[in-house]
């Protein structure tokens, strides 16, 4: 545990949902259409459950945290990534839940329901490998993005047409669409490349370099777009995209390899880390820029798939029938 000496003690998850399978992806609605509650959506090999949570954190009459399962989906084929769409609206007076899914037949699904009676599973494919990640165009929701191991990049329409492909250099592992510039599509490649495109011209317009392989995971950070960060080998990497193509912070992390990163939606300067199942737990870290040791260890015995919370310093991590959460301090 030599990476580890310096930091926090690891703790156990502050809050657990009981799930029926292994939990492999977790994703929060990064949409603020949901009324006072967080839509929460979570998958293993069999199923895909749409819930929605809320903390004491945002409501002082609830202890600890309050959580309901809306909808439970069977569909007997594994999820590998989870995207929500803007579409997403559920209050008091409507329920439209627009989702996508990645899916280990190298297909997409795309969701949509009233979870009541009405519920249409769209499948997109054109893929001819694992599907590793999947966006939707933030502001209007009509577009798809997809990367695979197939060495593409892929937009479809929500009738499951192909609209654009590129061909990437190596497997493509993430993706970010830009908040407010929908042009604008950050790509993240297994060779340690990100690039970011034009989606007008379909040429990309910088790149930064990990400068080490495999990249496994980036991530755009969406409250200050000038900061990108990654996971590659047992690091993680930040840039600043305005002054160089060369890492600005870079740090070992995890000994058994560091499989995501993600930046928090309530403060640009936190993100989280997590690590391959080591020989005995799986490891969450949450950074703080400028500190120089993880703030946070997070340990359970198997952990997969990373999501923060839109307005709250909390991550969710997929476990052994649970879906486990993190409150970070601030």
């Amino acid at each position: 545990m030599l990476l580890m000496k310096k930091d926090a003690a690891a703790r156990s998850a502050t809050h657990s949902v009981p799930s029926e399978e292994t939990v492999i992806v977790v994703e929060f609605s990064p949409f603020d259409n949901c009324g006072a509650d967080s839509l929460i959506a979570y998958g293993g090999d069999n199923y895909v459950v749409v819930g929605n949570c809320r903390f004491q954190e945002e409501d002082a009459d609830i202890k600890g945290m309050e959580y309901k399962t809306l909808q439970t989906f069977h569909r007997g084929v594994r999820v590998c990534a989870i995207a929500w769409s803007p579409e997403t609206t559920v209050d008091t007076v409507t329920h439209l839940v627009k989702l996508c899914t990645a899916d280990a037949d190298r297909k997409l699904r795309l969701l949509t329901s009233d979870l009541r009676d009405n519920t249409t599973w769209q499948v997109i494919e054109g893929h001819t490998d694992y599907i590793n990640d999947l966006v939707f165009e933030p502001i209007n929701g009509k577009q798809i993005a997809s990367v695979s191991d197939d060495h593409t990049c892929r937009i479809w329409d929500l009738d499951g047409n192909q609209k654009t492909s590129f061909l990437l250099h190596s497997p493509g592992m993430s993706l970010c669409w830009h908040p407010e510039d929908v042009f604008k599509l950050m790509v993240a490649e297994k060779n340690g490349i990100i690039r970011f495109y034009d989606l007008v011209t379909l040429q990309a317009i910088l790149s930064v370099d990990c400068g080490q392989m495999p990249l496994m995971s980036a991530d755009w950070c969406l409250g200050n777009t000038i900061k990108v960060g990654a996971v590659a080998g047992n690091d993680w990497l930040i840039w600043d995209i305005t002054r160089s193509s060369y890492p600005q912070e870079k740090r070992p992390s995890h000994l058994d390899g560091a499989q995501r990163f993600r930046w928090s939606k309530a403060n640009e300067n936190l993100f989280a880390t997590t690590g391959y199942p080591g020989k005995m737990n799986s490891q969450l870290l949450v950074h703080h820029l400028g500190h120089p040791q993880a703030i946070m260890v997070g340990s359970a015995p198997v952990a997969s798939g990373l999501s923060w919370h839109r307005t709250l310093p909390l991550c969710a991590v997929g476990g052994d029938r649970k879906v486990l959460f993190w409150m970070t301090e601030m």
